[in-house]
Order: C-alpha cells, then structure tokens, then sequence
C-alpha cells in the first residue's frame, strides 16, 4: 500500500487540508499528518524527512501560507517528490504561491492552485499510480463520476 506524509505548518492549517485528507482515503492511500514548521521547530522536520524512507513514506505533501517555506525546506532534505499546497493567508495566497512555486534549480517541489488540498492528493494518486498501478483504475474511475455529475447536471437544466 503506498504511502505519503502530509506536513502542514500550524494546528490551524488542518482544515485547509480537509479535502486533501478525505481524498487521499478514497484512494486508499495511507498517510501520516504531522505540524512542523521550517521556521519554528527545523531541527524536528529534518529529523521527521530524513527519517521518512524507513517508515515507508514515498512522497510529501505539504501545506503554507505567508512566507511559505516548509515544501521548499522538505524537498531539500529528501529525493522524493514534494507536493506544496499554496494557503491563502494574505497576499490572496499570491505570496505563498510565489514561495513555494519558485524553488531554485535541483530542488523542484510541485506546486497546486492556492488551497487546493484536492488536487494535491489527486497529484500524489498519480504519481504513485507508476509505482501502484491499482491506483491508476480508481482515477480513472473519480474521473469518469465527475463526467457524470456534469453530464447529470446539463441534463437538469432548465433554461
């Protein structure tokens, strides 16, 4: 079964990452959620990344706002792929966007929509699904439902 960590910077970021969490379920993806912050506790997420590979941990996760270092941070310490999920916090989250999306050459972080916590973890199914192919039939799958809720929905119009 793969495996990733979610990394959010404060208690506060965890319903922002609601939607990423109920995703990562629907595709049986196991996962574990920890609070670290690049600013405040450093020493404890280099230990946490370092030390990921022998809990199973395949791919990383990571949700900030404002200055928005901890994806960039994460993906120096580790090889495996870094998603950052870009909060708005002020700035309408442009700033934690640029933070994130700007990383410098040999350290890439992937990089979603401001609070898209759902296409983060359809990110990571992808990913994963070169090494899980089982994974890439339940994409396939949400897809062809979100076809169908439009279709659905075209269907009821009344105008």
């Amino acid at each position: 079964m793969p495996k990733l960590a979610i990394i959010v910077g404060s208690e506060k970021d965890i319903p922002k990452i609601d939607d990423c969490i109920k995703t990562l379920k629907e595709f049986e993806i196991d996962f574990e959620l920890k609070i670290l912050s690049a600013h405040r506790t450093p020493d404890e997420t280099a230990e946490f990344v370092k030390n990921a590979k022998s809990r199973g941990i395949e791919l990383f996760i990571c949700g900030a706002g404002l200055s928005a270092h901890l994806p960039g941070v994460v993906a120096s310490y580790t090889t495996a792929p870094v998603i950052g999920i870009p909060f708005e916090v002020k700035l309408h989250g442009i700033d934690s966007l640029l933070s994130i999306v700007n990383m410098p050459a040999g350290v890439p972080v992937a990089t979603v929509g401001i609070d898209a916590a759902k296409n983060a973890a359809i990110l990571a199914a992808e990913i994963l699904s070169l090494k899980y192919p089982e994974l890439s039939k339940k994409i396939e799958q949400k897809r062809q439902e979100a076809r169908e809720k439009i279709i659905t929905k075209n269907k009821e119009l009344h105008i």
